[in-house]
């Protein structure tokens, strides 16, 4: 079975974490991550879903209170705003389109989420040849209605063969897909040891893991019975193989 590596150096300084792997990060209408700076700066596009640009102009100035609120709103500026466009303020949207951004009006799709709108958009956006070095985060993905949570999950399933990780300021969450085996690189000054593997949209039938307080052999995992929360990662590498696709979440703290 082919092998899928894992590591949060997103976390780290930009000069900790792989050149091989081009960031992008979407900005959702939810409080921005106290860590966003830092995702800023690793990305290589950032992309705001329609009312994050409110959070982008509102807070960013918040997480450096002793710099100028307009000197950070110009360095901060997103590359592209995008969705149905019912949330984000025409002031907002004023200032970012003077300063070069582009709006990209979604309103006639209303089948998709504006997280699904613009993953889909960075995704076409990627040339063929980079899109397995591709991995997006997302800012502000969790926390708030459940609703929103649950719909944000399933982009993770929409999109099963990108890598996409969900943030907020308390953990991070990505799908590891059945059709890997799955080796996760802790890095310990930013991340853990909290974590959990959830069997969201199927049982899984067998999972086998190493790595962890409480790991699991060969067991099956359905929501009414064992499901994986509040186990503690023990190493610096943590292996997962399922017969089914799972979410793995790990608390963060940057």
């Amino acid at each position: 079975m082919e092998v899928m590596t894992h590591s949060s150096t997103f976390l780290l300084p930009s000069n900790h974490h792989s050149s091989s792997v081009t960031y992008a990060l979407v900005v959702l209408n939810r409080p921005l991550p106290r860590f966003t700076p830092l995702l800023w700066n690793h990305a290589q596009v950032r992309v705001c879903a329609d009312g994050g640009a409110n959070r982008v102009f509102d807070e960013m100035p918040l997480l450096f209170p002793s710099d100028d609120a307009l000197d950070v709103r110009q360095r901060y500026k997103p590359d592209i705003i995008k969705g149905d466009m019912d949330s984000v303020r025409t002031e907002v949207l004023d200032f970012y389109t003077n300063l070069g951004t582009r709006v990209v009006d979604e309103s006639h799709d209303q089948d998709t989420t504006d997280l699904h709108k613009c993953v889909a958009y960075i995704r076409d956006l990627t040339p063929n040849s980079d899109k397995s070095n591709l991995c997006i985060l997302v800012a502000g993905a969790l926390g708030g209605r459940f609703d929103h949570e649950a719909g944000n999950m399933n982009v993770l399933y929409r999109f099963s063969t990108m890598r996409l990780i969900l943030l907020s300021d308390d953990c991070l969450i990505y799908l590891l897909p059945s059709t890997h085996l799955h080796e996760i690189y802790i890095q310990s000054s930013v991340e853990g040891p909290h974590c959990g593997l959830i069997p969201i949209g199927m049982p899984s039938g067998s999972t086998t893991t190493t790595g962890l307080q409480w790991d699991l052999n060969n067991t099956e995992m359905r929501f009414g019975d064992v499901v994986s929360t509040s186990n503690l990662v023990r190493g610096e590498k943590i292996t997962v193989q399922s017969s089914s696709d799972l979410l793995w979440t790990i608390s963060i703290k940057v």
